[in-house]
């Protein structure tokens, strides 16, 4: 990105800023899908075909904490997840108009 104004750099970081306020709830983590067996001789994943169990998966500290969300609450949780990813590139192109204004001399 090479914007040459200061007025140009201002109002794309004005419209980033904007984007920023509608990221909504998000959640730094990821979404995991882990197979089970529920024991029972006769299903399927006795047969080595596993169940599908959702999970939220967050690193803390060097530890790994996991949230079972199961189907109910899969959605909302990559929406947050999806949120947050978002959240992330708008970040980054703010970093990248803030260098260029740095480096053109022309930060507030």
């Amino acid at each position: 990105m090479h914007i040459k104004s200061k007025a140009a750099m201002v109002r794309k970081l004005g419209s980033l800023q904007k984007q920023l306020c509608q990221v909504g709830l998000f959640m730094r983590g990821s979404i995991v899908v882990l197979g089970t067996k529920c024991g029972n001789p006769k299903c399927k994943c006795a047969r080595g075909e596993k169940h599908q169990q959702y999970y939220f998966s967050l690193t803390i500290d060097r530890k790994t904490n996991l949230i079972f969300l199961g189907k109910k609450r899969l959605d909302i949780a990559q929406k947050y997840v999806d949120n947050y990813k978002r959240l992330t590139e708008i970040i980054d192109q703010i970093t990248i108009v803030n260098m260029e204004m740095l480096r053109a001399g022309q930060a507030s």
